[in-house]
C-alpha cells in the first residue's frame, strides 16, 4: 500500500496528543503555540492508518519553520523512513510554492537530523540551546 500525504485535520487531534504521550519525555505542545492552532501541518498516512505528522510556520519574511514532527510510536513497518522524506519534500514544496526561500528546523533526535542532512538540509554541528518563556 502507498504512502499519501495531506494537510491536518481536526480530527487529527483525536490521536495526535495520543503519540506524544507514548513518546517517553515528551510533552503535547500547546495548540495555541502550534501554527493554525494546530492545522497548519501535514500527516502522512498508509491507508486508514495515520503514521506521522509535522507543522509549518510561516513568517512575513522569506523564512518558516518546520517543527513537531511526531509519528506513532507503535507504528514499525519498514516505510517509516519513507514517510519521514515524503514529510520533508511535501513541506519544502508547499512552502517553496507559497514563496518562502528558507525553512528552519530544531532537532535533537538523531534519525531526525540525518534525515534532514540526507534531504540537503544544512546541519550546523556547533551545540545550542531552545529557549522558551511562556510569557501569559
Amino acid at each position: 500500500m502507498q504512502l499519501n500525504i495531506r494537510r491536518l485535520q481536526e480530527s487529527d487531534w483525536k490521536i495526535l496528543p495520543t503519540w506524544w504521550e507514548k513518546w517517553n519525555g515528551w510533552k503535547t505542545p500547546d495548540r495555541e503555540a502550534l501554527p493554525d492552532n494546530g492545522l497548519c501541518g501535514l500527516m502522512v498516512e498508509k491507508g486508514e492508518r495515520k503514521i506521522l505528522a509535522g507543522f509549518m510556520y510561516t513568517t512575513n519574511s522569506k523564512g518558516a519553520w518546520v517543527e513537531y514532527i511526531i509519528s506513532d510510536p507503535e507504528y514499525r513497518e519498514n516505510d517509516r523512513q519513507e514517510a519521514l522524506e515524503l514529510f520533508i519534500n511535501a513541506a519544502e514544496n508547499i512552502l517553496k510554492a507559497q514563496g518562502f526561500k528558507y525553512v528552519l528546523f530544531v532537532g535533537k533526535h538523531k534519525n531526525l537530523i540525518n534525515t534532514f542532512e540526507k534531504s540537503g538540509w544544512f546541519v550546523d554541528k556547533t551545540p545550542s540551546y531552545e529557549l522558551m518563556k511562556k510569557i501569559n
